[in-house]
């Protein structure tokens, strides 16, 4: 009874030690930098930070680049059929394929740059970006949801509010995995 209880305390030990040495590498499984050359590339091209591109394709699709959402959205950072269409037209591309990660990725970082012109701060971007620029536009206008027209201080969805504090964390752990 006691080597038993002895055997296990090692491996508890050993596996504490091992889990604490490699606590690195199981954040870096968690949260993933999958499709780096287009997110590094796409990030630098439209000023974003990469750590944010990652965010939100974690949190979009879990880095699944097949992945449609029940409302239709598509890809790795799915994107909806109207915000494709705008893309396709504002950066004259040709030949688009949403669920290709180089042109999903595109697209999505382009929107999030744009996103980031309207509204200037993170929280409002990853808010549109869920819950759409004409909602942000409204909640900031309605004192029920913004004191001062410029942050929201409720967002009335409940989905997008989850995406924001979603989004959020993963952004935080990567700045801390990886910067």
């Amino acid at each position: 009874m006691k080597k038993r209880l002895i055997l296990i305390l090692f491996i508890l030990i050993v596996l504490g030690a091992a889990l604490y040495i490699g606590k690195d590498e199981i954040y870096k499984y968690i949260f993933p930098k999958k499709y780096s050359d287009y997110v590094e590339f796409y990030s630098k091209e439209y000023n974003l930070d990469e750590n944010l591109v990652y965010s939100v394709i974690k949190a979009e699709s879990k880095f699944q680049k097949d992945a449609v959402s029940r409302r239709g959205a598509k890809g790795l950072m799915q994107i909806g059929d109207t915000t494709r269409d705008w893309a396709i037209e504002e950066l004259d591309m040709e030949d688009v394929d949403i669920f290709e990660p180089q042109d999903n990725i595109r697209i999505g970082c382009w929107y999030l740059n744009k996103l980031y012109k309207e509204f200037g701060t993170l929280e409002l971007v990853i808010a549109a970006y869920n819950g759409g620029s004409g909602n942000v536009k409204k909640w900031l206008a309605d004192e029920a949801y913004s004191y001062d027209g410029e942050k929201l201080h409720t967002i009335p969805f409940k989905e997008t509010s989850a995406y924001v504090e979603k989004v959020k964390h993963n952004y935080e752990m990567y700045k801390k995995i990886y910067n």
